[in-house]
């Protein structure tokens, strides 16, 4: 699978601490090779849009599509407590 990111996915990871950074390529390579690897905890975070969550850190997510053979990454935030 291909991985694109959104104008506001890409603005979010240029503003995030590199720490963040290196874990979020991380967690999309792991994407790229399994949606369900355990340390990504993907999960279907909103049905009517198809959006799914995914972890970068424990304080760190990101939310992406599924569409067709691309994984579309629209936002890397910290996680709301």
């Amino acid at each position: 699978m291909k991985v694109r990111h959104t104008l506001t996915a890409s603005k979010a990871f240029a503003a995030a601490p590199r720490s963040v950074q290196r874990a979020f390529l991380k967690q999309v390579t792991l994407l790229q090779q399994n949606l369900l690897h355990p340390s990504l905890h993907a999960k279907k975070f909103d049905e009517s849009t198809d959006m799914w969550q995914a972890r970068v850190n424990r304080t760190w997510r990101f939310y992406f599509t599924i569409e067709g053979d691309a994984y579309l990454i629209h936002k890397l935030i910290p996680h709301p407590k």
